[in-house]
């Protein structure tokens, strides 16, 4: 038997087959539908389902899964073996909250900074205690280039360049890539040194779509030796949370 994990955002739908731990399907989607939900569904024998959405309207597709499997939906209340201090946690994304139920799943009894690279680039820290106090947020790397290109009348539109690693951009193009990716670069270390500080052990865990960039950037860091590239962290923080409220 297996666990069907679906997290949908804004503009993608990530799903994932586990058993037990093991992830034996992973795919993402612009909408699921019934025909792919079935497939996996039969393919996998999966009779049990979480969904985390940040989405108010249902698809019919969850009908199928709700008459299939036993379906639950992943909320602030579900926070799996963390202590979680957030002062307001219905208004934590569930993103969040499932990537540092994560973190303390794969790497218990650690210091753990998940960094979450995405449309917005998140900062969470959970404790070697599970204690979660909150994070930051802050824009993300395709953010920073179109809000450059939307807010001005001149500045071009650009892609990241991941060769690039000069400090000192020579004309418009070169100075916006240096603005944006040591830009990003600073942040990424200034917040790890910031958690890193007084801790004996810090685990710097990078996910999300722009982690593999973002390891690039922290290479030649001092952090280097502590990161660990996870990027179906918030499908597995959702399948222990599956597993932990079927126990």
């Amino acid at each position: 038997m297996a666990n069907l994990v679906i997290d949908i955002g804004n503009t993608y739908a990530k799903i994932a087959v586990f058993k037990q731990n093991e992830v034996v399907f992973t795919n993402r989607y612009q909408e699921p539908d019934i025909k792919t939900i079935s497939d996996l569904l039969q393919k996998y024998s999966v009779n049990r389902t979480i969904i985390s959405t940040v989405k108010k309207e249902k698809g019919e597709w969850e009908t199928v899964l709700k008459d299939k499997t036993r379906l639950i939906y992943f909320n602030a209340d579900m926070t799996t073996g963390i202590n979680n201090h957030y002062l307001t946690p219905k208004t934590l994304g569930l993103d969040r909250l499932a990537g540092v139920v994560g973190a303390n799943y794969l790497y218990p009894q650690k210091n753990n900074l998940v960094i979450d690279g995405g449309t917005c680039i998140t900062y969470d820290y959970v404790d070697a205690g599970a204690n979660y106090l909150g994070g930051s947020i802050s824009p993300g790397l395709k953010m920073r280039y179109k809000a450059l290109n939307y807010y001005t009348g001149a500045l071009p539109l650009l892609n990241e360049d991941a060769g690039f690693n000069n400090t000192t951009g020579n004309d418009t193009q070169s100075a916006i890539t240096s603005g944006v990716q040591n830009g990003i670069k600073y942040e990424l270390e200034g917040f790890i040194e910031s958690y890193q500080h007084d801790k004996n052990e810090l685990n710097i865990i990078l996910t999300g779509g722009d982690s593999i960039f973002f390891d690039t950037l922290l290479k030649n860091s001092i952090f280097a030796p502590y990161i660990k590239i996870e990027p179906q962290l918030v499908l597995k923080g959702l399948n222990a949370a599956i597993q932990k409220h079927n126990d």
